[in-house]
């Protein structure tokens, strides 16, 4: 293995590995917080890391007529993704919820496909089917009249986060690398989310050190430095599909992490249509494109 490729295998487990555990570690945090302050303090923080990762890498400001489209970006992929995500997980497991934001790059493909013209082969549109009925099974294990809401908000997290990733592809046509797109954007979605910013201090002001530390956690890791070396993998890679299939992962050890710090026990709709879905995502991303 050469040196970039050991860079890139590094640096995108290290990345899914912070993604998973914001799983879990969201959870214990709303012990204290609620989904809006939560979404605001977590956004502030990693907006506050990202500014002081991006002032040692020199990053450019971005130019004024651009401010509106980070707005855009940061309302999809900050503002509406923290209140949806925490909204739904408040009721879901960490397996259940990382499944569901595991259908995300499938939504964006479709989405392309629609507005840049790329090509989705037959196979492809199999796997989509294949993992919506995995959603299926998630959704009504329990019956088809006790859905659990949670997964409605999951699956508008997945949405939004899309539109983000769609927003993500356009800002970097214009010329700007990945670490100004993200902090710009979580800057705007810090500001979005400031209605709740009262709301934040204080129950911040009444949190337990363990509660600071998790939300501090979240903001600094699985937000901030995730994102930053997420983007420094994809500069690595030949292919981005050598990044992204470790996506691949993140069900599985958000899984592991629940059970050892909640002791979350996924029932036997999570195995099942979680594993149609992982396996229709990547029959999806390596033949479907």
């Amino acid at each position: 293995m050469d040196a970039n490729k050991k860079k890139v295998f590094g640096l995108s487990f290290l990345t899914v590995f912070l993604w998973a555990s914001a799983f879990p570690l969201t959870k214990v945090a709303q012990e204290q917080f609620t989904s809006y302050s939560l979404g605001f303090l977590r956004c502030s923080a990693a907006a506050i890391f990202l500014i002081i990762i991006g002032k040692l890498c020199k990053i450019r400001l971005p130019q004024k007529k651009h401010i509106p489209l980070f707005f855009v970006s940061g309302g999809l992929g900050f503002t509406l993704y923290m209140i949806t995500f925490n909204t739904g997980i408040l009721t879901l497991t960490s397996a259940t919820s990382s499944i569901i934001i595991a259908v995300t790059p499938i939504l964006t493909a479709v989405v392309a496909s629609k507005l840049y013209g790329e090509k989705i082969k037959p196979i492809g549109w199999a796997a989509i089917l294949s993992a919506f009925c995995g959603v299926l099974i998630l959704l009504l294990w329990e019956g088809v009249f006790s859905i659990n809401i949670g997964l409605i908000w999951t699956l508008g997290a997945s949405l939004v986060f899309c539109g983000y990733n769609i927003m993500t592809r356009r800002l970097s046509a214009m010329g700007y690398n990945a670490l100004e797109i993200v902090t710009y954007s979580m800057i705007c979605g810090a500001i979005l989310l400031g209605f709740w910013a009262g709301q934040g201090f204080e129950q911040l002001s009444q949190a337990s050190t363990s509660h600071i530390i998790a939300l501090l956690y979240l903001g600094a890791f699985p937000s901030a430095l995730a994102y930053f070396m997420w983007g420094k993998a994809m500069s690595f890679a030949e292919r981005t599909s050598e990044v992204t299939n470790f996506m691949f992962v993140t069900p599985l050890l958000s899984t592991i992490m629940g059970f050892i710090i909640l002791h979350e026990v996924p029932n036997a709709g999570t195995f099942i249509g979680g594993a149609i879905i992982i396996i229709s995502i990547v029959i999806f991303n390596l033949k479907g494109k």
